[in-house]
């Protein structure tokens, strides 16, 4: 479990297949910090560490994450927003994140606000999620609140900090990104249709 909170930048240096999988070489400066067989959070996406070398390290992508996700398309020296599970006991400062990415939506406007940004993304609702006004959603592994909610689209609002400690100031018109729809929120839809 995560909170949304990006602890890290990361730098992809390596990227392989493995039959349908993807070995994914990050290097970062918490690698030194972390244990063969952690949960770590990668764009939003709980993957294990493989192998660990001073300030380098490897997460394996199977098929099915490649496929809901945004990590097919890495490429060297992409960013990757980087956050260690969450311990007891700490404070949950973001919302509760499972690591499960729900799908992937795509960048379409960006705009500068005078010191924060404004960037709308589009999804396909067809897949059964939504977002409603002011609730949580994680974009990229970021815990976030929803401004404008729309059936396709939605905004979310980015302070200077943000923007500077994770990947979003990569993004451009037309980024794929990884979307998290809020947990609470989807058990709350699957028990309504259950009651139909």
């Amino acid at each position: 479990m995560f909170t949304g909170i990006i602890e890290n930048l990361g730098t992809v240096t390596n990227l392989k297949r493995d039959l349908d999988n993807l070995i994914i070489t990050i290097k970062s400066a918490i690698a030194s910090e972390l244990k063969i067989d952690q949960s770590v959070s990668h764009n939003g996406v709980c993957l294990t560490v493989t192998s660990i070398k001073d300030d380098v390290y490897k997460v394996t992508a199977i098929k099915e994450t490649l496929n809901k996700s945004n990590l097919d398309s890495l490429k060297i020296n992409d960013l990757i927003n980087l956050e260690r599970a969450l311990k007891l006991g700490d404070r949950l400062d973001g919302h509760i994140v499972q690591g499960h990415v729900d799908q992937t939506a795509v960048c379409v406007d960006i705009n500068e606000n005078n010191g924060s940004w404004l960037y709308t993304f589009r999804y396909d609702p067809n897949i059964g999620n939504i977002t409603i006004e002011k609730g949580s959603i994680t974009v990229n592994g970021v815990s976030l609140t929803v401004v404008n909610s729309k059936e396709d689209t939605f905004d979310v609002a980015i302070i200077p900090f943000t923007y500077e400690h994770t990947n979003f100031k990569s993004f451009k018109i037309g980024s794929i990104v990884n979307v998290e729809f809020d947990v609470i929120g989807k058990y709350i839809a699957k028990l309504n249709e259950l009651k139909v």
